[in-house]
């Protein structure tokens, strides 16, 4: 079973933007799904983006820990330990997001 080390980086944190990805807004990029940091609130694209800019946040600035931001879902995942929480370690449960 594999276990997350890095749940003491956790904050209660918003969507830093519910426009989409803010990466991809700035460089006039596309995104697939996205996902929002739950130490600081970057909201990214997914891996099956084309930037990838969730797991590029998370290796670049040390905040492995992001959850989905899509509509219906309740789930997270630490990109440095490769570790699913379902639910969200976040507490806030489903959200509906614009």
């Amino acid at each position: 079973m594999s276990v997350c080390t890095h749940l003491e980086l956790l904050r209660d944190v918003e969507p830093r933007t519910d426009l989409g990805c803010e990466d991809c807004l700035a460089s006039g990029g596309r995104w697939v799904h996205l996902r929002t940091c739950l130490t600081c609130g970057h909201v990214g694209c997914c891996d099956s983006s084309p930037n990838r800019h969730a797991s590029r946040h998370a290796a670049g600035v040390g905040h492995p820990i992001a959850e989905s931001f899509e509509p219906g879902e309740d789930w997270a995942w630490c990109f440095a330990d490769q570790v699913l929480f379902e639910p969200s370690p976040s507490g806030k449960g489903i959200r509906a997001h614009v």
